[in-house]
């Protein structure tokens, strides 16, 4: 019998690697099944989202030990919604289709200051709020069931929420959010943070 069939048949004791898979197999089940408000689940509909799923559990497995989760308001149509990835645009996974301008300055910012690799990216509403064109800001009721997600991913990690819809859901430390002249002060601000 294999580890993690005895530990799914055992008293619950198992490894805690195995114990993170199963809990990040349940999230991403319940991610893909999530129907937030009027915003689109790119885990759920479109050719797409199988690939997307299969980036997001990748990711997420390889910063099951990232001990920051950076979290910001939602994914933008040119970003997470075409690369399945929170704050990454399509070019920077795999070279191709749009960039998209925060993404570009998060990933600059967290490799110039060499904390890429520890922090966990995330949205308050993991689904995008708006068109396949168009971002809007999400509703008050969507931020309150989309949140869940995020908490999920803050368990035992340091929370740096970037803007003020993340601000709101989580307090602490406020980091403005890069885009519409907002770089260098996010930037500032992350540095602060992190690098202290």
């Amino acid at each position: 019998m294999n580890v993690a069939i005895r530990c799914a048949t055992s008293s619950g004791v198992c490894p805690p690697s195995v114990k993170v898979r199963t809990e990040m197999k349940g999230f991403m089940r319940e991610l893909a099944a999530a129907e937030i408000g009027d915003t689109f689940n790119f885990y759920r509909h479109g050719d797409r989202a199988p690939l997307l799923r299969d980036r997001l559990t990748r990711y997420l497995d390889e910063r099951q030990g990232a001990s920051v989760l950076l979290v910001a308001e939602a994914p933008g149509y040119r970003g997470a919604r075409i690369s399945g990835l929170p704050l990454t645009s399509e070019r920077q996974v795999s070279g191709d289709g749009p960039a998209e301008a925060t993404a570009t300055i998060v990933h600059r910012v967290l490799a110039e200051l060499g904390v890429g690799d520890d922090v966990l990216l995330w949205n308050v509403v993991p689904t995008h709020p708006g068109s396949a064109t168009s971002n809007r800001r999400p509703t008050g009721s969507e931020i309150a069931e989309g949140v869940q997600f995020a908490r999920q991913l803050a368990r035992g990690r340091i929370v740096i929420p970037v803007g003020r819809v993340a601000h709101a859901a989580f307090g602490g430390h406020y980091v403005r959010h890069p885009s519409r002249g907002g770089a260098a002060t996010f930037r500032a601000g992350i540095e602060k943070l992190l690098c202290g």
